[in-house]
């Protein structure tokens, strides 16, 4: 592929410059309202859009990611220090997409915010996280 060929416009060595290309395309295509590259403790990484909107997404993306692979979302008890993180999550599940990306066997998630969030946008975003964390490793 020449350069004249690829279809990004914007590009860097970078790679927290190259994740925010990533993502603010990824956020512009989709209309979402911020799109987050996530650990797996709930921290930023890289994020696009309003810095408290990634910062909750960030926070929740984990309990999202483990609800979607529970057959049946688990009740919150009182003893469970988690129960409302794990409430939040489940409110907040239908609004946001989370998608899971190893790395040389380390999961980040991409999250996103938005009114409908692009299935196909979103599985674009995180291959290309994919491959900017991979070349940075």
């Amino acid at each position: 592929m020449t350069l004249s060929e690829d279809r990004r416009r914007k590009r860097s060595d970078d790679p927290l410059v190259a994740l925010h290309y990533q993502l603010a395309q990824a956020r512009q295509d989709a209309r979402l309202e911020a799109i987050v590259v996530a650990d797996d403790a709930g921290v930023v990484v890289a994020g696009c859009g309003a810095w408290p909107v990634c910062e909750e997404l960030a926070a929740y993306a984990p309990f999202v990611s483990q609800l979607a692979r529970e057959p049946r979302p688990a009740a919150a008890s009182g003893r469970d220090r988690d129960g409302d993180s794990r409430l939040a999550a489940l409110a907040l599940r239908a609004e946001i997409a989370v998608r899971p990306v190893d790395v040389e066997g380390q999961t980040v998630l991409v999250c996103a915010r938005g009114t409908e969030p692009a299935s196909a946008v979103i599985e674009r975003a995180a291959a290309g996280v994919a491959r900017i964390l991979k070349s940075a490793a």
